[in-house]
């Protein structure tokens, strides 16, 4: 049983020659490798995916991705630093960005090719740091619009590479030629454009940091549709910071309680132990460390605690040494999302 990144790289040692072989051989990959790579990344974890194939005629790269799932490529990347060096291997993390020039992305008669595709931005001047665009497609109609978005987010997958794809551009849509707003770019002034955004942005906010101790906070009550209360404590001197971008990603941290015998609300006991999970997470994600305890919502059995963060990488981290820790205590889930004007939590602004 696969149980952490050094047992999966020891078994993989133990088979590394076969699955050289058949790699390079090109035949019945799928059971030959494929279906035994599967197997143990699934005892490590979810959230393991790859794709392999001849980097060049004696090397075999491996690509271990999270299919752009944010709260997971932290592990993948680990799991690649893990990796021994191996001969005739190459071990990546996350899809790397490949040449497009005369690559098509086909899908189901649908192609899409950079000679297709042009792009502008979108400025938003109460949103300054936003990066949103809108990319031009050649072919677009209502009727082919989702298999078109599809087949263009595979091609940005490949051009921008994986990672960049998912964490860099806030907003984007995908429109016809005659919808267009703004002058066209050719697509493969995108990575130049996103370069220069990322550079504007690092330069604007880095070494930027925030503390806590003075904020002031709020507190909200409301009722879910069957009259049970909702209770809102949020941090509202933090709702008023204009320098909110810094710090674009929303780490929620679910934990689910047995609400069923005080209309919905924890038990005395029960909210100890959900102060103290909450204080264990701002203990591992301080605030002048980049992460930012925007409040909670606590209510009908479960409750959200709110980090707006400079990282996503450590929230997942936490995250889940949490839910191993509370594992028989508790259910806890979490989810991490870019909002860079932190507009969901604008519901509970008191004007």
């Amino acid at each position: 049983m696969i149980s952490n990144y050094q047992d999966f790289w020891s078994w993989f040692l133990q088979h590394e020659k076969s699955f050289y072989k058949v790699v390079k051989s090109g035949k019945d990959i799928e059971n030959g490798f494929f279906k035994h790579l599967s197997q143990k990344l699934g005892e490590l974890g979810e959230g393991y995916y790859f794709l392999t194939g001849m980097l060049d005629e004696e090397t075999v790269e491996l690509v271990l991705t999270a299919d752009g799932i944010i709260e997971r490529i932290v592990f993948v990347e680990e799991l690649v630093n893990e990796a021994p060096v191996i001969p005739g291997w190459k071990f990546t993390s996350s899809k790397p960005p490949v040449d497009v020039k005369g690559m098509a992305i086909n899908l189901d008669n649908i192609s899409v090719s950079q000679d297709y595709l042009s792009f502008y931005p979108n400025l938003h001047p109460d949103f300054p740091d936003e990066i949103d665009i809108t990319i031009v497609c050649e072919g677009y109609t209502p009727e082919n619009a989702n298999k078109l978005a599809t087949a263009v987010y595979i091609f940005l997958d490949n051009y921008l590479g994986e990672l960049r794809s998912v964490t860099v551009i806030d907003n984007h849509s995908i429109v016809g030629p005659d919808q267009a707003k703004a002058e066209r770019i050719p697509i493969e002034k995108l990575n130049e454009y996103l370069r220069w955004r990322e550079n504007e942005f690092v330069e604007k906010y880095d070494g930027l940091r925030y503390n806590t101790e003075d904020d002031e906070y709020t507190q909200l009550k409301a009722e879910f549709p069957d009259g049970k209360p909702l209770l809102v404590t949020i941090n509202s001197t933090l709702l008023d910071w204009d320098r909110k971008a810094s710090h674009p990603w929303i780490f929620t941290l679910e934990i689910y309680y047995d609400g069923k015998t005080n209309d919905g609300l924890p038990t005395e006991e029960l909210y100890q132990l959900l102060e103290d999970i909450e204080l264990e997470a701002e203990e591992y994600l301080p605030d002048f460390d980049g992460y930012l305890n925007l409040g909670r919502k606590t209510g009908n059995g479960e409750r959200e605690v709110y980090f707006a963060c400079k990282d996503f990488r450590k929230p997942s981290k936490v995250a889940e040494y949490l839910i191993r820790k509370y594992q028989g205590q508790l259910e806890m889930d979490y989810s991490i999302y870019k909002d860079k004007y932190w507009q969901a939590f604008n519901k509970y602004r008191v004007v």
